[in-house]
């Protein structure tokens, strides 16, 4: 009988750590990177909506906007032609190469440290 005991307890044991481990993948979906939620630019935040914004959340919304009011140039799908809306987060640019947008936003969020 005391076998049986043994093996148990080493069961709830093991059981135990698992459960514990379980919160570590948790924390680590948390916002890190460039899906941390930080506060942005004014211009930004104006375009957005929001004050606070995670890295990727602002590049969709972009992307989103882009799409709805159609201003990929469509003889060259790599170019935006930049609106008067646009134009306050692409530093006055009247048209921005798709593979820029994350150098013109990176402006808009503070430096990490």
């Amino acid at each position: 009988m005391a076998t049986v005991s043994r093996v148990f307890g080493a069961c709830r044991v093991l059981m135990a750590k698992a459960a514990s481990s379980s919160g570590v993948v948790s924390s680590r979906r948390q916002g890190t990177g460039i899906l941390k939620v930080v506060p942005v630019s004014q211009p930004l935040a104006q375009f957005i909506g929001e004050n606070e914004v995670s890295r990727t959340t602002a590049v969709k919304k972009i992307w989103e906007y882009i799409k709805l009011n159609n201003l990929q140039n469509p003889a060259n799908k790599r170019e935006i032609l930049c609106d008067e809306k646009l134009k306050t987060i692409f530093s006055g640019k009247d048209s921005v190469m798709f593979l820029e947008i994350s150098k013109h936003l990176s402006q808009h969020f503070p430096k990490s440290r």
